[in-house]
């Protein structure tokens, strides 16, 4: 996470960009997209590039997450019911899953509707989720399986063989958390990574009140 900090520190700088847009960092240059493929939660094809003529707040998590997903989703749905009608017309909160194996479009439709029904999720494989996170700087660590012991297995050892003898003193795997990065990110109409916002801007409120200039900004053809 502190290296990904620190990629972020290197490549971001805070900017600007309209005097009611005062928080986030701010891209030096706009990022283009690749034209990733990939799948959206009514399980039609697209890309990671595609903005659909709409500025996109741009999240990724994943469906099972216990702590982060729901407040950050949940203080977007908050910031997006502040907008106008046209406001919302201009933008869209799009999901991208980092677990797509479990994460089917049918279940990211079902999960986001819990929030809005205009948010919109994406899918794809993995290999391709995991690049488009590389792209927009976003950590993505799968679960790794952790070494645990049964001391209780010391009570009776044996002298089999080695797969035994591992069995009798009780290694055992369990899964740890998935961490995945919590920021959003502020792509533009024309499908540029163009600013983020960490979660603490998101749940605090920042976000919120930039969003308005965010959408003058970075949205329609301008």
């Amino acid at each position: 996470m502190l290296v990904v900090a620190a990629i972020l520190g290197g490549l971001l700088y805070v900017r600007q960009a309209s005097p009611t847009v005062t928080g986030g960092l701010a891209l030096d240059s706009p990022l283009t997209l690749p034209a990733l493929k990939l799948t959206d939660d009514r399980g039609q094809t697209t890309t990671l590039a595609d903005s659909d003529g709409r500025l996109r707040l741009v999240f990724y998590g994943f469906v099972r997450c216990p702590d982060v997903c729901p407040p950050t989703l949940a203080s977007l749905k908050n910031s997006y019911d502040t907008l106008t009608p046209e406001q919302r017309r201009q933008m869209q909160v799009q999901f991208i899953t980092v677990d797509p194996a479990f994460d089917t479009p049918a279940v990211m439709r079902a999960y986001l509707d819990r929030f809005d029904p205009a948010f919109t999720g994406l899918t794809g494989p993995a290999a391709t989720i995991d690049e488009a996170a590389r792209t927009m700087f976003v950590t993505n660590v799968p679960p790794q399986p952790i070494m645990t012991m049964d001391h209780s297995a010391h009570t009776a050892p044996s002298a089999g063989s080695g797969a035994d003898n591992a069995a009798a003193v009780g290694a055992g795997a369990d899964e740890a958390a998935r961490i995945h990065g919590d920021q959003v990110s502020v792509v533009d109409a024309q499908g540029r990574f163009v600013r983020v916002y960490s979660n603490g801007e998101v749940i605090g409120g920042e976000l919120q009140r930039d969003l308005p200039g965010l959408i003058r900004t970075y949205g329609g053809a301008g």
